[in-house]
């Protein structure tokens, strides 16, 4: 029973630091991450967010250092009969386990050690600060208290998780992540848009999400160029807190509202529906909503036999085209609860047949 003993305790410790290294919602409500560990040497993020940040990045550098020491000591205890806790006794595989788990933290402690001498000046963070200081000899502190001023505001512009937040004030762009703490200027920077994703499930709701890569350029050439990603429904009010334009070579489509996000989605959804075969001696008109695409939507019952269900035969010809269904669907909904949108049915806009996505139908 010793060798299952060790293999659960190995799994068990996989998933818990892969929890630790990315925390889920529930770690962080439960407190277990780096940030809440070490709350009281870290201080307070609002009060002092450049050293805030400067402590967090190194203590969760050395956190994460000390996992695979940590998965060996555990191993001492799972499995005895390795007799990990004599070195000289044990694998020569776990000896070399051992002391690249021992050099890993050592390495992550030396350079922390480092960076905090003479008070975080070999920082690279601080480094980066001090190429913003204008006089030059103002010192990267001028520049940290600048920042922390502009984060206490609370028109800031703050988005996404933990790992990648992202903070826009009144003259800064900052991208913080797991280790890294990346910072530009706002009067230098040029801001693209490179890239477009949907994303068809999120862990908070069962609608999709449109997120863009932008592409964040300093002409400071101490500045590395950096990306943020970002939910395409935040995208205005982040224009509204930057200082410059976005250019979108890409010409990406950009999805702002919830609304939009829907439409893309439904009609998605109603290209895998079986197409309705038009008769032969039958002419389609214009849209009788927006009179300017011809109709090309048919309802029929799909979704269950004819007389089941809450679905009811429509026999209206095409009289709508996909985008107008469309918004009609989506104007039918609770706004308040946009899980419900794709399971729900409205009624015919014309003949008040109830019907849901499974019902509209192509024309062809």
């Amino acid at each position: 029973m010793e060798a299952p003993a060790a293999a659960t305790f190995t799994l068990a410790y996989l998933v818990l630091t892969f929890c630790f290294v990315f925390p889920p919602t529930e770690f962080h409500l439960a407190g277990l991450t780096v940030q809440n560990l070490l709350g009281r040497w870290l201080g307070s993020e609002d009060a002092a967010f450049v050293q805030y940040h400067l402590r967090r990045g190194s203590g969760t550098l050395l956190a994460h250092a000390a996992l695979p020491l940590g998965y060996y000591l555990g191993m001492c205890f799972a499995a005895p009969e390795k007799q990990l806790c004599n070195i000289s006794q044990a694998h020569i595989l776990w000896q070399t386990f051992f002391a690249g788990a021992l050099l890993l933290l050592v390495l992550a402690g030396t350079f922390t050690y480092y960076w905090s001498r003479e008070g975080w000046s070999h920082h690279p963070l601080v480094q980066l600060l001090s190429t913003f200081a204008l006089p030059p000899h103002a010192g990267w502190w001028t520049v940290a208290s600048a920042i922390n001023t502009e984060f206490r505001r609370i028109d800031k512009f703050a988005t996404g998780p933990p790992g990648a937040r992202l903070i826009v004030t009144d003259s800064w762009i900052i991208k913080v992540t797991t280790y890294s703490f990346h910072v530009a200027e706002q009067r230098d920077v040029q801001l693209t848009v490179i890239d477009s994703r949907q994303q068809d499930l999120l862990p908070d709701a069962s609608m999709p999400a449109q997120f863009l890569t932008i592409r964040v350029a300093s002409a400071n050439p101490h500045v590395k160029t950096f990306d943020i990603r970002l939910n395409s429904s935040e995208y205005g009010e982040l224009q509204d807190k930057l200082h410059t334009p976005i250019r979108n070579v890409a010409n990406v489509v950009i999805h702002q509202s919830l609304s939009d996000l829907f439409l893309e989605t439904f009609s998605s959804l109603v290209e895998r529906n079986p197409p309705y075969l038009v008769p032969s001696n039958q002419e389609l008109d214009l849209c009788i909503g927006c009179m300017q695409s011809p109709a090309n939507i048919k309802l029929l019952k799909n979704c269950q036999e004819l007389h089941d269900g809450e679905c009811q035969p429509c026999f209206c010809y095409p009289m709508w085209c996909l985008l107008c269904m469309g918004k009609w669907f989506a104007s039918q909904q609770d706004q308040q609860h946009p899980e419900t949108w794709l399971s729900s049915h409205v009624p015919c806009p014309t003949c008040r047949a109830r019907f849901c996505i499974l019902d509209v139908c192509s024309v062809q």
